[in-house]
């Protein structure tokens, strides 16, 4: 999930690899991600032509590389958006992270990741639920049990909400499928 980030990022316009950095690290709850992670990205990318690299002049007088993401890495982070699998329907980062970019898929993919994350949700509550009536849970055990529940049932109503906004998006969708907006 990383390489959607650090490529969906590019979105907004050419930005220097600190910046990748600093930002990306927000996403994910840090202060900034690794040079051994985001530079490794930056070079695949490069690689696969999804990201072009120019030097330009940093403020002190220093050179500073400057990353932008290309027309086929626009298509490829999209295409790699549209992957979703079961798999990652069960993580609630996967999933977040495609919400984030909903905007540039067509309805019909917006729609096939909110079932699948809502078919997760619902087999998790059902094991949970399962899990319940199962076994003799401590005050504390329960507690878990249940706020996993309740924030299973909160995100179904995300899902909703979702739904009507992608239906929404859809009537003010062009009739094009290219998948970018």
């Amino acid at each position: 999930m990383t390489d959607l980030i650090i490529l969906g990022m590019l979105l907004a316009g050419p930005q220097h690899g600190y910046r990748l950095k600093q930002n990306a690290g927000i996403v994910f709850g840090q202060g900034e991600l690794h040079n051994n992670l985001v530079y490794p990205l930056l070079r695949r990318f490069m690689a696969n032509k999804w990201v072009t690299r120019k030097i330009v002049p940093g403020e002190r007088g220093q050179n500073r590389q400057q990353y932008a993401i290309t027309a086929l890495g626009r298509r490829a982070l999209v295409d790699r958006i549209r992957e979703f699998s079961d798999q990652d329907a069960r993580s609630e980062d996967a999933f977040r992270v495609r919400i984030g970019f909903f905007g540039m898929l067509i309805s019909e993919d917006r729609e096939r990741i909110l079932r699948l994350r809502e078919d997760a949700l619902r087999s998790r509550d059902q094991a949970l639920n399962h899990l319940q009536a199962a076994m003799e849970l401590g005050d504390y055990a329960a507690e878990v049990v249940a706020f996993l529940r309740a924030q299973a049932k909160s995100e179904l109503a995300w899902i909703t909400r979702l739904r009507r906004m992608s239906a929404n998006q859809q009537k003010t969708e062009p009739t094009s499928k290219g998948g970018l907006s």
